[in-house]
């Protein structure tokens, strides 16, 4: 039950805003109607109450702030009547049936193939994850300024080239699914480093697109990936709020039920003969919820997910994974011929993790040192402050 005008933000803004897009067919006007629409609930809900069915408010609010705005334009004159009509037939749409569930043609939307990838995801972020301009261009690691121009241009594009507002048919829907996981996939990153309500939008997309497409392993993969490491979230961080590594977390705390419901989606996926990255992804996450994890098997499926996505970030989880499997000089090997990661905090904490336990106590200094420079999540700087404390 929604208590506040904040939680329904948290709750239902993509879903508001998609059926705004789906009533408007104007991605500016619907977000500036989803915008006055919460801003009118912070107003008068906590005066008169939240309403029974806050999402079907929202619409109807941010329906009728668009009327006006079209009104006070002058301009689209057919539009207005028409929207005028269904507000007619449905001015207390807050209490009437529920609105339908339009996120997932907003997702297909957003990432359609006229729009560049990076496009694709800053779009549903900032859409259908609520994402603020500034936290998406973090997301990016780049300027706010750039990030908001992306978005700008983004909204023209789908505009100016009339992109439909629907689920693709079926013979388009698997050349749309690589950007489509991949947006759910941000998106799930971002609630996993601390917005919750973030990694259950993501959960629930990525159950949405297993529905829409249950043949298709890349979509159970994702969501077998998504449930195993929110299992986790209750055991990452302590009662003071320092950080807990995966070695060191008390699985009591771990979710067994969404262990299991995570393992139950990768059955199906290597039911379907999925041998993609979210498999490959899913499997080696199900692996780490085991005890003893099997290292030498982990390190192998990173060799495999390394083949398939060429990125350095893979390449230092599997010099890791070697590490514990074949000890820190095979896994520091691996990292030294990583290239492209110096501005990645990750690979200095890594490797100053692994030259301390071989004994390179001053380089391990550096290393840690290197990580504290580009670290700006509090908890995370703390961690490394305490590495680097404990070295002798």
């Amino acid at each position: 039950m929604v208590a506040s005008a904040e939680e329904a933000f948290r709750d239902e803004w993509g879903r508001v805003l998609a059926a705004l897009i789906g009533i408007l067919g104007d991605f500016e006007l619907a977000e500036e109607a989803a915008q006055e629409a919460f801003a009118t609930a912070a107003e008068r809900w906590p005066h008169e109450g939240v309403p029974s069915n806050p999402a079907n408010w929202l619409v109807t609010t941010g329906r009728n702030r668009a009327i006006d705005a079209l009104r006070r334009r002058r301009t689209l004159a057919e539009k207005t009547r028409l929207l005028e009509a269904e507000a007619e037939r449905a001015t207390e749409m807050e209490e009437a049936e529920a609105i339908p569930d339009e996120r997932l043609e907003l997702l297909f939307t957003c990432c359609h193939p006229a729009l560049s990838t990076k496009a694709q995801v800053a779009l549903t972020l900032r859409t259908l994850g609520g994402l603020t301009t500034a936290e998406i261009a973090r997301a990016f690691l780049v300027a706010e300024p750039t990030m908001a121009q992306r978005l700008v241009r983004a909204k023209a594009k789908i505009k100016a080239a009339g992109i439909p507002f629907r689920v693709p048919p079926d013979y388009l829907l698997p050349d749309r699914l690589a950007a489509v996981t991949a947006t759910i996939y941000l998106i799930f990153n971002e609630g996993y480093g601390g917005r919750g309500e973030l990694a259950g939008e993501a959960i629930r997309l990525g159950r949405a697109l297993a529905e829409l497409m249950p043949d298709e392993p890349e979509a159970q993969g994702l969501v077998a990936l998504m449930l195993l490491l929110e299992a986790r979230r209750g055991a990452r961080f302590d009662g003071s709020g320092e950080i807990v590594l995966l070695a060191d977390q008390d699985r009591a705390l771990w979710d067994a039920a969404g262990v299991a419901a995570g393992r139950a989606a990768l059955d199906r996926a290597l039911a379907l003969h999925g041998r993609g990255p979210y498999v490959v992804q899913a499997a080696i996450a199900s692996l780490h919820a085991a005890e003893p994890r099997d290292w030498e098997q982990i390190a192998a499926l990173y060799a495999e997910l390394a083949r398939l996505t060429d990125s350095p970030v893979v390449e230092l989880n599997r010099a890791v994974a070697a590490a514990e499997a074949y000890g820190p000089a095979t896994g520091l090997a691996l990292i030294e011929k990583i290239d492209g990661l110096n501005s990645y905090r990750y690979l200095h904490a890594a490797r100053g993790e692994l030259l301390a336990r071989i004994g390179r106590t001053e380089e391990a200094r550096a290393a840690f040192a290197r990580a504290l420079e580009l670290i700006d999540d509090e908890p995370e700087r703390r961690l490394i402050t305490r590495k680097l404390r404990a070295l002798r």
